[in-house]
C-alpha cells in the first residue's frame, strides 16, 4: 500500500474507476433519455397520421349503426325484406335492435 504525499491517506486508486463508472452511467442515462425522446416524438407522429383514419371510422360506424337501426324497424314493421337481412345478421351473431327515439 502507497501512501500520499498529503496527510498520510492510503491511495488505493479508486478514483479513477469510480469517475469512469459516474461518467458511463451519465452517458448512458443522456442516451436513454434521448431515446425516449424519439420514441415519443415517433408516437406522437404515428397518432397524427392515424386520426384521420380513426375519424372516419366513427363516420362509418354512426352511418353502419344508423342503417342497422332502420333496418331494425323496417323489420319491426313487417318489411320481408328487412326480416331476411335481419335473421342473416342473427346468424353471423351479429344483434340489431330498434333504436330508441
Amino acid at each position: 500500500m502507497s501512501f500520499g504525499a498529503g496527510g498520510g491517506r492510503p491511495q488505493n486508486g479508486l478514483a479513477a474507476p469510480l469517475v469512469l463508472v459516474v461518467v458511463s452511467l451519465f452517458v448512458l442515462m443522456a442516451f436513454e433519455t434521448g431515446q425516449a425522446i424519439r420514441d415519443r416524438n415517433a408516437l406522437t407522429d404515428v397518432l397524427r397520421a392515424q386520426q384521420p383514419s380513426i375519424e372516419q371510422a366513427a363516420k362509418v360506424r354512426q352511418q353502419l349503426q344508423n342503417l342497422a337501426g332502420k333496418t331494425a324497424e323496417l323489420a319491426a314493421a313487417g318489411d320481408a325484406g328487412a326480416k331476411t337481412v335481419i335473421d342473416q345478421m342473427k346468424a353471423q351473431g351479429v344483434t340489431l335492435t330498434v333504436p330508441k327515439r
